[in-house]
């Protein structure tokens, strides 16, 4: 029989599961495929997702949740765990974690060839690159990414305040309709904060994001790209770096002579660090592939890590983009605009306070002026923050 502490574990996870408040994310995954990933920076609510999932269904005694880093496994694999469930008519298996157990690639993809019945949903470290390895496990698994809470989301799951997930069409055209008596402003710069990740609204919240930033630079990036402490350290010098000039405009000779690394070495660094979620990364549009573009800027991934970093130290306009960047790329392909900020499509988005005018956006089709500080827009003016309502 499958070890009894497994079973006693995951009731005593699913007991302390939230339900009230669904990710974006929970709609988006095809939950019926064979094998599911889901992978996202540390601290975005990955697991509660899946725990929540198994929660709302109607067949319970046949699924199983573990986390890879259970005292199971240091005696027991994967492959063992997967036969032992099968036998007992198991019919799902949720593995949380799974970058924490070595080998985790392989044997899923031998789990996945042996157990045909066997539905395998698990969660990892957005560092995972899953479409590499001998296991060639993307052409088994469905991976959904997901990224922290929007403005929206956090207004729902701190607040009670629901809105309606907006297009960007429906954002350029005002298309939001405001509670009575609703005044967004202070709840926009709480968010812009201490809102990103779900667990801000647990005491601790800074600390807490300390030790998120802590193990993603000294643990998840160092473990799946083999790297030595000495080199993990350069990771969080490189963060720093970034972090006091952010927006940052790419100078790779300077920094491969501050932190003593390789020009080879360092474009690795910054995608280590994109990967993990604590940089995003702006390129220019290159054939239409944006993965292929050149690095026009280098943001912290999102306003949260940067108030964390530089305390009272921010600058205004730069957590303006930042959210921007942080927010729009979930839905949209967020490029770099020649004579403005950013372009998405056809449109092309020039930031600033309540006065910002038109001066920059002269000879530009289609382009939007974002005002900070106001709560309605009208024309081409939108409020900053109607951009945190788009998934």
């Amino acid at each position: 029989m499958t070890h009894l502490n497994l079973i006693g574990y995951m009731n005593e996870e699913l007991k302390r599961t939230p339900t009230k408040f669904r990710r974006y994310m929970y709609d988006r995954i095809l939950w019926e495929d064979k094998m599911i990933g889901l992978v996202g920076p540390r601290g975005v609510g990955k697991s509660t997702m899946v725990k929540q999932h198994l929660l709302l269904q109607p067949d319970r005694p046949q699924w199983l949740y573990v986390s890879a880093d259970n005292s199971f496994f240091f005696n027991h694999t994967l492959i063992e765990l997967a036969d032992e469930w099968t036998k007992e008519n198991g019919k799902h298996l949720i593995i949380d974690e799974v970058h924490k157990y070595k080998g985790w690639s392989s044997e899923l993809k031998q789990i996945y060839d042996t157990h045909p019945d066997l539905q395998v949903i698990f969660t990892g470290s957005s560092v995972l690159d899953i479409h590499q390895g001998a296991a060639d496990l993307s052409r088994r698994a469905l991976i959904f990414s997901m990224q922290g809470l929007s403005f929206r989301e956090y207004l729902k799951m701190s607040k009670d305040i629901d809105f309606p997930v907006l297009s960007l069409e429906d954002i350029l055209q005002h298309k939001i309709e405001m509670p009575l008596d609703f005044h967004p402003l202070p709840y926009f710069r709480e968010y812009l904060s201490k809102g990103y990740y779900p667990f801000s609204s647990l005491p601790g919240y800074e600390i807490r994001l300390q030790q998120v930033m802590n193990q993603t630079l000294e643990v998840d990036i160092p473990q799946y790209a083999g790297m030595n402490v000495a080199t993990s350290r350069k990771l969080a010098r490189l963060l720093a770096i970034l972090s006091a000039s952010a927006p940052y405009k790419p100078n790779m000779s300077n920094l491969t002579v501050e932190l003593n690394v390789s020009k080879n070495d360092l474009p690795n660094y910054l995608t280590y660090l994109e990967k993990a979620g604590m940089i995003g990364q702006l390129r220019d549009e290159t054939h239409g592939l944006r993965s292929l573009g050149k690095i026009e800027k280098v943001f912290l991934d999102n306003t949260n890590l940067m108030y964390a970093l530089q305390g009272t130290n921010v600058n205004v306009g730069s957590v303006r983009e930042t959210f921007f960047y942080n927010q729009m790329r979930v839905n949209n392909p967020v490029v770099a605009a020649k004579n403005t900020d950013f372009r998405i499509n056809d449109y092309t988005f020039e930031f600033g306070g309540a006065k910002k005018g038109q001066k920059q956006l002269e000879g530009s089709l289609n382009g939007i002026v974002v005002r900070d500080d106001i709560e309605y827009g009208h024309a081409n003016i939108i409020p900053l923050w109607h951009f945190g309502l788009n998934y």
